[in-house]
């Protein structure tokens, strides 16, 4: 399944983020809540995270210093859970810090991948993204 959209939410007390009710059944298995490149916190199936690193790796030589930093960069700042019965699952204090997230969250559909941003931090990335700059420097039309 494809996660399309944004979504308002806010943490609880404990740290839980209920995830948007149309996303769960697609996340229903195991889930690998993960350190975004970008100042967030990614969500996606154990499958996927484990394509993901895979890629990110692919073509770099086992012993290669840069290959290391890159998946322990994402190994270690994985961490494998389930989404409880009532849909939430709870953001570790790492990943919190990282993504400055505080209690008003937004939860955006990436392709295969959900991502969480602090809600101010996702306004300002928001503003920034210029499709038309974006599209005219890979040579793609707008």
């Amino acid at each position: 399944m494809a996660f399309r959209g944004t979504f308002d939410y806010s943490l609880d007390a404990k740290s839980r983020l209920t995830l948007p009710a149309k996303f769960r059944a697609s996340l229903s298995g195991d889930v690998v809540l993960g350190r975004g490149t970008e100042p967030c916190v990614t969500i996606q199936t154990a499958e996927d995270f484990d394509a993901f690193v895979a890629e990110s790796l692919a073509g770099m030589h086992q012993l290669a210093p840069e290959r290391r930093r890159i998946e322990r960069y994402f190994s270690a700042n994985a961490f494998p859970t389930k989404i409880d019965s009532a849909g939430r699952v709870m953001v570790p204090p790492r990943l919190m810090e990282h993504a400055g997230l505080k209690k008003d969250v937004v939860v955006a559909g990436v392709g295969d991948t959900l991502e969480i941003w602090d809600r101010d931090a996702w306004a300002a990335q928001d503003a920034e993204i210029d499709i038309e700059e974006i599209t005219a420097r890979f040579g793609h039309p707008g």
